[in-house]
This record gives C-alpha cells, sequence and structure tokens, in this order.
C-alpha cells in the first residue's frame, strides 16, 4: 500500500467538512487512517493544511504515569507510596500511551501549546492556542473553564479519524453539565514538579475512569456516540483509510446532557 501524500490526506478532510480557520479538536487511529507520507508527522501536517494558519487544533494528551497503581490504595497510604516517584512536568513527560501515538507527536511538534495539570492535559497548535488552554482548573479540570468548555464556546468541532467509540473526550464535559444526582467523584494524588521542586498535589473530579454513575458492562460513552450518529448529524467520510466523523461539539454536548438526564438519572437503560 503506497504512502498516502500529505495533500492527499488534507483534502479528504476538506472533503469530509474541515475549513479554513476551523477550530477542531481530534481523535484518531494512525493505523486505521494507513500509511501517510512523514507518518504521523505526516498527518499533524495534513490536519493543519486543512484548517488553514487561521485555524486551531486541539488534542487531549494526558500523560504517562506508571505509578497510577498508587491511586487504588487508600488514600491515607498513597502520599508515603509515591515518595521517590518520577515527579509530572508538562514540559517533558510523555502523552498517554492510552490515548495514541499521534498525540505524542502533537505534543512533541515545534509550536504545541500544553497545559500544565497531570490529569487533564491537552495540546494545541495555531490561533486560539493559548485562548483555549489559558487557566484551567486544577479541580474539575473537564468542567467549566476547561480547554473542553472553550473548544464549545469558540464553536468547535470534534473530528474522530477511525478512532474507538469510547474515546470521544468532550463527553466528560457533558456529564459535569448534566443533572445527574450523586454524581461518582474521585481525589487523586499525583507527584509533580513544583516550583522548589517535587511534590504530591491531589486532584478531585468526577469519576473519569468508570463513570459518574455504575453502569455494568457498559461503556455509556460509546452508546451515546453511537446514538448521536444514528441522527444523521454528523459529517461522516473516508479520511485516508479510515472511517471518520466531523461533530459540532455543541450539538454532541447538548445531546449528550439530555441522554444522560434521561439514562443515567434514573439508571434507565442506554438505546
Amino acid at each position: 500500500m503506497p504512502d498516502l501524500p500529505v495533500p492527499a490526506l488534507s483534502g479528504d478532510l476538506r472533503s469530509l467538512g474541515v475549513g479554513e480557520g476551523d477550530t477542531v479538536m481530534v481523535h484518531a487511529s494512525l493505523r486505521k487512517i494507513g500509511p501517510v507520507e512523514g507518518g504521523a508527522e505526516g498527518v499533524v501536517a495534513a490536519l493543519e493544511k486543512a484548517v488553514g494558519p487561521g485555524g486551531t487544533l486541539l488534542m487531549t494528551l494526558g500523560a504517562l504515569d506508571k505509578w497510577s497503581w498508587v491511586n487504588e490504595r487508600l488514600e491515607s497510604e498513597r502520599q508515603a507510596l509515591l515518595a521517590g516517584s518520577p515527579p509530572f512536568d508538562f514540559r517533558s513527560t510523555p502523552a498517554d500511551p492510552d490515548v495514541g501515538v499521534l498525540a505524542e507527536v502533537f505534543r512533541k511538534a515545534p509550536g504545541t501549546m500544553v497545559n500544565d495539570h497531570p490529569e487533564g492535559r491537552f495540546g494545541a497548535r495555531g490561533r486560539l492556542a493559548r485562548e483555549l488552554l489559558r487557566a484551567a482548573p486544577w479541580n474539575d479540570y473537564y468542567g467549566p473553564g476547561s480547554p473542553l468548555e472553550r473548544l464549545v464556546a469558540h464553536g468547535g468541532t470534534v473530528l474522530r479519524l477511525g478512532a474507538d467509540p469510547g474515546t470521544v473526550t468532550l463527553l466528560h464535559y457533558a456529564e459535569y453539565m448534566s443533572s445527574v444526582p450523586n454524581k461518582r467523584r474521585v481525589r487523586r494524588l499525583r507527584m509533580v514538579m513544583g516550583r522548589d521542586g517535587p511534590e504530591v498535589r491531589s486532584v478531585d473530579s468526577l469519576d473519569d475512569s468508570d463513570g459518574i454513575v455504575e453502569r455494568p458492562g457498559e461503556d455509556y460513552f460509546a452508546t451515546i456516540l453511537h446514538a448521536y450518529l444514528a441522527t444523521g448529524r454528523a459529517r461522516s467520510g473516508t479520511v485516508g483509510h479510515a472511517a471518520s466523523e466531523l461533530i459540532d461539539a455543541s450539538d454532541i454536548v447538548d445531546f449528550a446532557v439530555a441522554w444522560m438526564n434521561e439514562h443515567l438519572a434514573e439508571g434507565r437503560p442506554g438505546l
């Protein structure tokens, strides 16, 4: 299979609906896209070409954390267990491998801005990069004031390039906006690089690992995405070799909030 030229991949993105000046949050599977000239760097170049110099790209990065197991232990034990662990440093800590190879390439690309947070860590490039990432909240980092809220406020879109259905990070913002009662919360301790060296800090948020309610056997993010796509409101097509969608950020948040209020508030089954 010959490598796809960057202009051809950019053309696919334009055909899907990505336009000059757009603000786009990207979730992508390089394997599904297929071989591209320049590899992952070529994919970033195609994305930049599609949105043009007035556009903005946003990706969730997370952070490599080989000590995440500590937060499965009793809270009273965690600080001692973290002693001597390497601190998170937003300038150098790699992206979470679970997010995918493209996130790390995006993070390291010259000109990418990265916010300083070990859990709600994003990278952004382009005209609105600084605006999207500025003054992000430490606790509830996917909620009000987060890059996710700003993506919606700036009329952004979510671009899915062969990504798994459960990986729409924006739906975490919908969890904050929903009126579901008794949402589950978590507190994690992280070793971070402070002004005077490594220090342990706590991070409080809705439970963004196991869900804000108990839903045995169901990834409700995937359920919501499938239900949304069934409405026909997304732009669908093929980018490279990947089945892809372009989704209005505000619209899917409104849809997800309504779905959560109906199906999570009363423990009713999903669609």
